[in-house]
């Protein structure tokens, strides 16, 4: 069994609670289907945010979850890069699992997908 990070990145148009928290909600599911994993078998999940996104906790979502009560979670601010993507939420899961880290599938969303359009490319080619 190992340790292994997914990452994965969205955004949102405003900086709205409910906006946040449904843009969350939705990179954490994708996150989960494209790993095949469950809340008991999470370590932690990191959460940043960019400084323009002040509205709400991502976290909040996630806290909602069934079974994701117990998870530990942790906001932070994004380091404030000049030119970066804006409005941008971005989550680290760290899973307890047997894959190999070419087996684990980091989701980009939305704008976010700007990120690392080789890792998108390479889950859109796993996922045909």
């Amino acid at each position: 069994m190992y340790l292994r990070g997914i990452r994965g990145a969205t955004t949102v148009e405003q900086n709205n609670a409910d906006e946040i928290l449904a843009a969350t909600s939705e990179l954490l599911q994708a996150i989960v289907e494209a790993n095949d994993f469950h809340p008991e078998d999470i370590g932690s999940v990191f959460i940043t945010v960019t400084e323009d996104i002040t509205a709400t906790f991502p976290a909040r979502a996630i806290r909602t979850l069934i079974g994701w009560e117990l998870v530990p979670l942790m906001c932070s601010l994004e380091v404030p890069v000049e030119n970066a993507l804006p409005k941008c939420i971005r989550l680290m899961v760290q899973v307890n699992t047997t894959k190999t880290q070419a087996e684990i599938n980091h989701v980009y969303l939305k704008e976010a997908k700007a990120l690392r359009p080789d890792i998108v490319k390479l889950t859109n080619e796993a996922t045909r």
